[in-house]
């Protein structure tokens, strides 16, 4: 076991090289007591969910909501690393650790599996999983899955996703900081899809791959009757549009909700049950941060909203509960269920949009709450976490969990 001082972050940007693991660990925790308990205890042998990208974001929001608010039991899936001799384990391995010592308190029979959830190996390994530990059926499925790559599993062709405008160029504002933290405002170009670019980025984000678990768990029987799937989505403001809604990856999330339309007809026809796809609100995330734009959207957003801004834990628990019967599915006119209303009210759109056309390096700080925003990047991988002592040595190696140190 190495322990180590991680006292402060090695970064490129917004991307992180370490991660440090009672950050992480107290991160989950705080996301925990963050949601809200439900009026009666679920029972004891609650329903049985799959999530798919369980460790981070909005995914990770959607299990500690799932168990805590539902009472889920079941499998969360996601891709992480170990630590290394050169660097820490991905924060999403400790993150998983945390919410697997949570699921134990709490009484949840939960497993997580490690692996590339776009495989077929892995698909097979949840289904034995449910087979052989939760009675051979599923009643739930949250998919949330941002990758940069997916490789067909019947093809062996591998695709690559990217962040482009479809038509144009695009000029849009962003946020950056430097080594020192200082914050500064410029403009930056995205030069258009070319090629197949967006074939390659619908490939990876659309939903073919939210459709390939579908067919393969009904394919087993694995499906309860009633069961019901939802995957994460997001529209975001018209600030952000040209390289998000509009651009490639927009296409992908054209296509994901398009699948939820196929899925939905075709899961009523079979066991009576529904997908839909969940439109999220504007958080700070590991995907998130990689969108030229969000960054400076974001964080003039929290400097609208303060505290009234919905964090992920909040409207997953909306989600689950409508998905659960707690209340009645609340959709729009395109079947999709909406979470993010409290930011896109004309309100709070108007507000921002004003401070998004005035910023400035010099008056950033003014418009935009730029310390909940640092502090938000580097509570993705455990530091600036509030109760946290950095210059205690901390163990690196952890076991994942269910295997032995």
């Amino acid at each position: 076991m190495t322990d180590r001082v991680i006292d402060r972050p090695r970064s490129r940007g917004f991307l992180f090289l370490d991660s440090h693991p009672a950050g992480c660990r107290q991160l989950v925790n705080d996301m925990w007591e963050a949601v809200t308990a439900p009026t009666a205890p679920p029972p004891a042998d609650g329903p049985v969910a799959l999530v798919i990208g369980s460790s981070a974001g909005y995914g990770l929001a959607a299990t500690l909501a799932g168990l805590k608010r539902a009472g889920i039991r079941g499998i969360g899936v996601c891709f992480e690393k170990p630590a290394s001799a050169r660097r820490t384990a991905t924060a999403g391995w400790y993150r998983t650790a945390a919410t697997a010592e949570l699921a134990r308190g709490a009484g949840r029979d939960v497993v997580f599996l490690n692996g590339d959830a776009f495989s077929d190996g892995l698909k097979d390994r949840v289904a034995e999983v449910l087979a052989e530990r939760f009675g051979g059926r599923l009643d739930y499925l949250i998919y949330s899955v941002a990758a940069p790559r997916r490789t067909d599993p019947e093809t062996g062709t591998t695709y690559a996703s990217v962040l482009r405008p479809i038509g144009a160029a695009s000029r849009t504002r962003t946020l950056a900081f430097d080594d020192a933290g200082a914050p500064e405002v410029k403009e930056v170009q995205t030069e258009p899809a070319a090629g197949d670019d967006l074939a390659q980025t619908v490939a990876v984000m659309g939903g073919a791959d939210w459709e390939r678990w579908i067919e393969q768990l009904a394919g087993r029987g694995l499906l309860a009757d009633g069961f019901a799937t939802a995957a994460l989505s997001y529209i975001g403001s018209s600030l952000t549009e040209a390289i998000y809604r509009k651009g490639t990856i927009g296409a992908a999330k054209a296509h994901l909700e398009a699948t939820a339309r196929t899925l939905d007809k075709r899961l009523s026809e079979l066991v009576g049950g529904r997908a839909v796809t969940s439109v999220n609100g504007a958080a700070v995330t590991q995907s998130s941060t990689a969108i030229p734009g969000i960054a400076l959207y974001v964080g003039l957003l929290r400097g609208v909203l303060g505290a009234r801004l919905v964090p992920p834990t909040a409207q997953l628990s909306d989600l689950w509960d409508q998905l659960t019967g707690v209340r009645p599915l609340a959709l729009d006119e395109e079947g999709r269920i909406r979470l993010d209303t409290w930011e896109l009210t004309d309100e709070v759109q108007a507000a921002v949009g004003e401070r998004w056309r005035a910023a400035t390096t010099e008056n950033i700080g003014q418009l935009a709450d730029l310390d909940w925003f640092h502090g938000e990047v580097h509570r993705l991988y455990g530091f600036a976490v509030p109760g946290v002592d950095y210059a205690a040595p901390v163990a690196t190696e952890a076991p994942w969990p269910g295997q032995s140190a």
